[in-house]
């Protein structure tokens, strides 16, 4: 990396990365097609390990930059194991530079500044330029392309309520989910012996807030209490009713409190609490509640920890001024507009998905912002990438629905698969079937060989302790 960055420097005080092999401090700049992709998870990433996968003509095959802001990739629907320490983080959180290690792929830990492209559609449906653009990084690095990949993923947006962004903790990184753990574990610490029992507000029941819920319930048990607060008034409403129906069986179960039909007007920090439950040391906020129908009470509840999961934002980067009035079409979510086969509308050179999408389906709605759409998506942007560049057509990208999955707790968990209808995988073969589905899905084999070795490890361990303890209580009952 350090190479790069002093033998690509020019006299314009910033740094540029031309794609090119350096011999001799002479830079030959080859005539490969130059493909960055901004955003490192699901998208991203597993689009630059298809290229990779392809098989390509000597003179064709792209030279692939991928940039993200953090120096590891973060499998997100298994963030809620971390938190029951069901897994390591090194499992589900690997370095890029692992992941990358044995492909052509370069990383750069950077965050996107702005964008430059220069491959507008003109009036007459002619290109104005046959180079993709150019991409501003923060550091000051600039990238050349040829083809441009926005899976840039999505962030919280907690500028809705007031006092969320100061008090509520978001749960959808790996800072997120290390800032969860570490409060908990402080709490617990703190509270260790003591007639006090932890408070732990979670705004959203979709899936997020559920996983969440159901999880801290079981880690917590009869420390803590665990509220659920949705503006529906279901959980979960997208769900399948099997995954819904055992979603509440466990909720119901582990003694979460549901608060169905509110939303948070605000939050506030409850700096001098006369009650003698108050833990010296610890911080509690106020959740004031108002009904989304009438006929209900607002509601005010106090809260030791305040976790956020409704409401989302596509952090895409903002184009470079210009007198130039072409940008890119965004919908009212921020989302990139695109056809069918994920190019963006208007610039042919720039594929955009997951998150940073704004692909609809047949019957117009946008698809849902999930793993398995970003799954697929990146198969087919890879296929598309090199169709492209290879002269040949583009193929149309179609959702195929596999199902839905939910984890419930460190041995339960709720699958819901597309193809046998009206069928629901529960508890510990839920469990199982789910793990097995996402040790399926890790980005490259040698990793999937190490995780799955791993679990293996656990499994018989924990196997093997069960059996201890039961063999000491039949023992001890003789």
């Amino acid at each position: 990396m350090e190479v790069l960055r002093r033998r690509y420097l020019k006299p314009k005080k910033r740094l540029r990365i031309s794609f090119g092999l350096i011999a001799r401090e002479t830079i030959i700049c080859l005539q490969k097609p130059r493909v960055c992709i901004l955003g490192g998870g699901f998208g991203g990433l597993y689009t630059a390990l298809r290229l990779e996968s392809l098989e390509w003509p000597e003179d064709k095959k792209p030279q692939i930059v991928l940039v993200d802001q953090s120096e590891r990739f973060v499998f997100k629907p298994m963030l809620y194991e971390l938190l029951s320490g069901e897994v390591d983080e090194w499992e589900i959180a690997p370095r890029f530079s692992d992941l990358l290690a044995n492909t052509s792929v370069l990383f750069f830990k950077d965050r996107v500044k702005f964008l430059l492209p220069s491959d507008h559609w003109g009036m007459n449906g002619s290109k104005t330029s046959s180079c993709g653009g150019t991409v501003h990084l923060e550091s000051g690095l600039l990238i050349e392309y040829d083809w441009l990949v926005l899976a840039l993923g999505a962030e919280a947006k907690l500028d809705v309520v007031p006092g969320a962004a100061e008090f509520a903790i978001p749960f959808s990184t790996l800072e997120d989910a290390r800032k969860v753990n570490y409060k908990l574990t402080a709490l617990e610490r703190k509270t260790f012996g003591k007639d006090f029992q932890i408070s732990v507000a979670v705004v959203g029941c979709g899936y997020s807030g559920v996983e969440l819920a159901a999880t801290l319930a079981e880690r917590l048990h009869n420390r803590g209490i665990v509220r659920a607060i949705n503006v529906e008034t279901m959980i979960c409403p997208n769900a399948p009713p099997g995954n819904r129906e055992a979603a509440l069986k466990v909720l119901s179960s582990r003694k979460v409190e549901l608060l169905l039909g509110y939303f948070v007007r605000g939050i506030q920090r409850l700096s001098e609490l006369e009650s003698s439950e108050v833990v010296p040391d610890t911080e509690k906020y106020i959740l004031e509640l108002q009904p989304a129908e009438r006929g209900m009470q607002n509601k005010i509840i106090e809260a030791d920890l305040v976790l956020w999961t409704v409401g989302t934002k596509p952090p895409l980067p903002q184009l470079e001024p210009s007198d130039v009035p072409f940008v890119i079409p965004l919908n009212a979510r921020g989302q990139a507009e695109t056809d069918e086969t994920l190019r963006v509308k208007g610039h042919p050179r720039i594929f955009a998905l997951g998150d940073s999408s704004a692909l609809r389906d047949s019957n117009g709605r946008i698809l849902p912002a999930t793993a398995q759409v970003a799954f697929q998506q990146a198969d087919f942007t890879g296929w598309n990438l090199w169709a492209a560049i290879n002269g040949r057509p583009l193929l149309p990208f179609r959702f195929q629905n596999l199902g839905e999955m939910m984890t419930l707790g460190r041995n339960d968990a709720t699958v819901s698969p597309s193809f046998v209808e009206g069928l629901t995988l529960e508890g510990s073969i839920g469990h199982a079937a789910r793990k097995i589905a996402y040790l399926i899905r890790l980005p490259t084999d040698e990793h999937r060989l190490k995780v799955g070795i791993s679990w293996l490890t656990k499994s018989a361990i924990d196997s093997v302790s069960s059996l201890q303890s039961t063999v000491y209580k039949v023992l001890s009952g003789s």
